[in-house]
């Protein structure tokens, strides 16, 4: 049998005739042996697995998957192909992609080209044929690791390939930003008459957070990570976003002092995901490596004012020191977790009382859905609204 998880290294090597053996290599020594899936060759990363079992070119193309080989826990993956409208940004970021069941022909009549097609093109090196939940399980138990997927050329001893995946960097002090974040500035404009600016710090931004703002009549300004308050300030914007993005929020330090100085001259402010621990930063919170993360979407979220809970999209692997429902003091007043997550009680959102900033954990924007949590943007537009008086 292929794709088992076992405890010492093993390879087992009866394959279809025309298959190409691809293996995955995690850093605890497992082993797990099936076909090559798009590009052939050899990638490293954080293995991390994502429980949708829809939207895998949104996750694909999501930069905050940057330097990560993502294990889809849905059986059947593929079988809407790949379109030229769903992209969330420029390029497939993950590192690798593991599949237990490709779709052999795509249906869909949006479809333009087969996924495994669109990961050869791009260069990314997968693996299919594995039991992926029962992978699925082991990084819940032991966590999520660095790993391997080696095929092709690629393909040698598996001591060998295990030095290849210890000899890799963690993700633990990863900056990553760098590399997905914006080269120049550029504008999304509103859609219809322009209501406010926003200046939006790309972090890693996804292609449908302008969208959700330009809907809202929101002109937005993608800036670089690199941009410091006057670049900022240039915008005269009405208030200022935090995206999402990859890497360890401990490294952000940039971000974390334009955060800093964004909330002391009081513009409205809104931080997801990885913004949402820059914002944690900024106020003084620590934050820490998850076990094995959330990914996917179907993630509840408590709201504490309200006890309303939302279903949603996520994909992070760090979070904010705090408890459900804390207040605490930062250099800018009192703050409060505003949510937090049933299932393991990690904090969800951030709320200043006496500055106008908010943050959540998750994204309101995912294009895949769930949408549960799209009213944050109009909670946005109200802060910019109460701001302004």
């Amino acid at each position: 049998m292929t794709g088992r998880c076992v405890d010492e290294p093993k390879i087992e090597m009866v394959k279809p005739a025309m298959s190409t053996p691809a293996l995955l290599v995690l850093e605890d020594g497992t082993n797990l042996l099936g076909d090559a899936y798009g590009a052939s060759g050899e990638t490293l990363g954080e293995a991390v697995f994502t429980t949708g079992m829809t939207g895998y070119q949104e996750t694909l193309t999501d930069p905050s998957y940057h330097r990560q080989i993502v294990v889809a826990t849905a059986p059947h993956i593929g079988n809407t192909g790949w379109n030229d409208d769903d992209d969330e940004s420029r390029q497939i970021w993950v590192a690798g992609y593991v599949v237990r069941d490709p779709a052999r022909i795509p249906s869909n009549w949006r479809s333009t080209r087969p996924l495994d097609d669109e990961l050869a093109r791009q260069g990314i090196v997968g693996v299919s044929g594995l039991d992926t939940r029962a992978l699925t399980r082991r990084l819940r138990e032991h966590g999520s690791m660095r790993a391997g997927v080696f095929s092709g050329d690629a393909l040698d001893e598996p001591g060998v390939l295990l030095r290849r995946v210890l000899d890799s960097p963690p993700m633990a002090g990863a900056d990553l930003v760098g590399g997905v974040t914006t080269a120049e500035s550029y504008v999304v404009a509103a859609e219809g008459p322009a209501r406010f600016r926003v200046a939006a710090l790309d972090l890693g931004i996804k292609s449908n957070t302008p969208r959700m703002l330009a809907a809202r009549g929101i002109e937005t300004h993608v800036l670089p990570a690199t941009a410091g308050l006057d670049e900022l300030l240039a915008v005269e914007p009405d208030g200022v976003f935090l995206s999402n993005g990859p890497g360890d929020p401990a490294t952000a330090g940039h971000a974390v002092a334009l955060t800093r100085e964004v909330l002391g001259h009081r513009l409205p402010l809104f931080g997801i995901c990885f913004g949402n621990q820059v914002l944690g930063r900024a106020l003084g919170r620590g934050t820490y490596k998850m076990r094995y993360g959330h990914r996917g979407l179907n993630i509840p979220v408590v709201e504490h004012d309200t006890g309303r809970v939302a279903i949603t999209s996520q994909n992070h692997g760090f979070a904010v020191e705090g408890e459900s429902g804390e207040r605490f003091d930062t250099d800018f007043g009192p703050a409060v977790v505003s949510h937090s997550c049933p299932n393991d009680g990690t904090v969800e959102g951030l709320t200043c009382l006496d500055a106008p900033a908010f943050s959540v954990q998750y994204h309101p924007e995912a294009a895949a859905g769930p949408h549960d949590a799209a009213p944050l943007f109009d909670r946005f537009c109200s802060l910019i609204s109460e701001s302004a008086r």
